[in-house]
């Protein structure tokens, strides 16, 4: 695309076009990242937005409207009618086929409207860039150049750049946005009819839009009423505007409100404690949660926290997803489950950079249900969660004694089943707190699903518990492997193992015989 320009414009139009059309992108593509900050989006397909916007929409819509322009001039209908009447529709088209097709292969990466802003943003963006290209330095520059001179070429570019940037430099990324509007309700809707029909009505919506916003100069030239492209500007486009702006600020915190919708159910089963799920409700407790991790545990532990909040982000997304139905087929379920289990794992693996660090903290474990802290004075008491909870340092969690009546590797949640903190097998919900984790890393899907009340969404399609057979008997005597329990202090004061319950209800272990060393960390558990 470059190439045809500079062949039109000459190197040094194409050149300065270039610099001044680049001048902005940093700005706006910055905008476009800022409203997805609580869970961001691969670089790669943000890349490739961009990308397809500046090279292969411009180059289709550039072909087109010349040729169209050309069709128009030989028929004797004016070319101020092709930005009318068929720029818009390539344009519009063009600029969304990027993300479509994103969304049709990678319809997973969409977790709502937010992100088919930035992915149509970015389209939006490439092009505009390209475009200005054009007009700064063919139209600007080039023809300044060639008729007046230098000085004359570079003013002209001062100009447009006032006019095409500066004022409406939005334009592209206002009217695309729409159709990123109407893919992110069709990637968060299980409606077949939504998924089709909220595109294509986003799309419309963009074409009117730009189609409107190109017919104001034409009207202006056309009766010689400059004063239409003016109001026009101040009294539509211009509000028209900043109420996009305040929808998508509005809507960037969903992500946050839904981590905190969502997450408890992880809290229940052991995998997450209420502080945790708390310092994600907002930018602010974000923030705060990772200045606490960078006092304790440094510079990694910034980093290990900032992954810890969009691993648990996504997670929300996730469980939110089958909520509602979005995942219908067995294959669209395993993979769904895959990517829970590989969540939480790297939520345990993130977890241990930073927990366990901070020397005003005492020792306390969370089980589901309340806290039990171990005080100065060598009592450990039983304490219920304050409605509101204290952010954004966690609880740092030990290891609790294991049921006698549980398999090996199975403990109670939050907790490794034998040995030292940090060590044993990655842990399994504990019985009446949700679904019982079993070797599968994810819930136990049954007939039960989908009954009144039921706030998990698998359908009941979901495989059979029964399909795993039993592999008891592949599991090596490993338990003296680990330190002896006696070396933890004030076991007695736990409640008697008679509380647990009886064997059965725990999941079947895994068939691989040992899986300690395959990759996935032996965290004690949902740390704080």
């Amino acid at each position: 695309m470059l190439l045809i320009l500079g062949f039109s414009s000459g190197i040094t139009g194409l050149l300065v076009g270039l610099v001044a059309a680049i001048l902005p992108v940093p700005v706006l593509a910055s905008s476009f990242l800022w409203l997805d900050r609580y869970e961001p989006e691969p670089t790669k397909y943000l890349v490739f937005c961009f990308a397809w916007g500046a090279s292969v929409a411009t180059l289709v819509a550039l072909g087109v409207n010349t040729g169209v322009a050309a069709l128009f001039d030989k028929i004797g209908l004016p070319e101020a009618l092709v930005a009318v009447l068929v720029a818009p529709f390539i344009e519009e088209s063009m600029k969304a086929a990027g993300p479509i097709l994103l969304f049709w292969r990678r319809r997973r990466e969409w977790s709502g409207i937010t992100d088919g802003i930035v992915y149509c943003g970015l389209s939006a963006l490439g092009f505009a860039m390209v475009e200005n290209v054009l007009y700064l330095g063919g139209h600007g520059y080039a023809a300044g150049a060639d008729q007046y001179g230098p000085a004359t070429g570079i003013q002209n570019v001062f100009l447009i750049f006032i006019v095409r940037i500066l004022f409406t430099g939005f334009a592209h990324p206002l009217f695309t946005s729409m159709s990123g509007i109407g893919l992110g309700l069709a990637s968060r809707s299980p409606d077949r009819r939504v998924r089709w029909l909220a595109p294509i009505a986003g799309l419309l919506l963009a074409m009117i839009l730009h189609g409107t916003f190109n017919l104001l100069p034409t009207l202006s030239v056309a009766t010689g009423q400059s004063l239409i492209m003016l109001y026009g500007y101040i009294g539509f486009m211009v509000p028209f505007f900043f109420a996009v702006v305040g929808f998508a600020i509005a809507l960037r915190s969903w992500e946050g409100r839904l981590s905190e919708r969502v997450l408890p159910l992880y809290v229940r089963t052991g995998w997450l404690s209420p502080p945790e799920v708390a310092a994600l409700g907002s930018l602010g407790r974000r923030h705060s949660a990772r200045r606490w991790a960078k006092r304790v545990a440094g510079p990694d532990g910034v980093k290990a926290m900032r992954a810890f909040q969009f691993a648990a982000t996504r997670l929300a997304i996730l469980r939110d997803g089958l909520q509602r139905g979005l995942e219908r087929s067995p294959e669209e379920l395993a993979k769904t489950t895959e990517e829970e289990r590989r969540l939480l794992v790297s939520i345990l693996d993130h977890r241990a950079a930073f927990t366990g660090r901070d020397p005003q903290m005492p020792q306390a474990w969370w089980d589901g249900n309340r806290y039990r802290v171990a005080f100065p004075d060598g009592t450990t008491r039983t304490v219920d969660p304050p409605e509101e909870p204290v952010v954004p340092v966690p609880v740092r969690l030990a290891p609790m004694p294991q049921p006698v009546t549980a398999p090996p590797f199975y403990g109670q949640p939050g907790y490794p089943p034998y040995g030292q903190p940090g060590y044993g097998r990655p842990v399994y919900g504990a019985p009446g707190h949700g679904p019982q984790w079993g070797p599968q890393w994810g819930p136990q899907w049954g007939p039960q699903w989908g009954q009144p009340g039921q706030q998990w969404g698998a359908p009941p399609q979901w495989p059979a518990q029964q399909q795993w057979p039993a592999q008891q008997q592949q599991w090596p005597a490993q338990q003296q492997q680990w330190p002896a329990q006696p070396q933890w202090p004030a076991q007695q004061q736990w409640p008697a193992q008679q509380q647990w319950p009886a064997q059965q209800q725990w999941g079947e272990p895994p068939p691989d015989a040992d899986r300690r060393h395959d990759g996935e960390p032996g965290n004690p558990g949902p740390q704080r």
